[in-house]
């Protein structure tokens, strides 16, 4: 079982009031094992999933919704996406893409 209080990494509510969070061991297997080239981008996720600039909810899974947000990368503009499970508040994955995924946009930033 995960020692969520001496391991936790973040924990942030996201604009559809549920809570997302993971833990230093999972966020360190994302960056050495599945996406080693978001290391050091924790503020980027954090912030994609407090104020993405939209929310689209997974094809496949219900509970599953992709938060996407407009970063520098390279110098070049792409998408940070944040993979959250809502029923466990739990990250599933963050990458880096050009590509948004399939999927029903349930919210988006209003424009100020």
């Amino acid at each position: 079982m995960i020692d969520k209080k001496h391991d936790l990494f973040f924990d942030v509510v996201t604009p559809l009031g549920f809570r997302v969070y993971t833990t230093k061991t999972y966020w360190e297997y994302i960056i050495s094992i599945k996406h080693p080239y978001i290391k050091g981008m924790k503020s980027d996720a954090v912030v994609t999933l407090e104020n993405p600039d939209f929310i689209r909810q997974s094809r496949v899974d219900e509970n599953v919704y992709l938060f996407y947000r407009e970063i520098k990368y390279q110098a070049k503009n792409y998408h940070m996406c944040v993979v959250a499970n809502k029923s466990k508040e739990f990250v599933i994955t963050i990458y880096i893409t050009d590509r948004i995924k399939e999927g029903v946009q349930i919210w988006e930033k209003l424009e100020s």
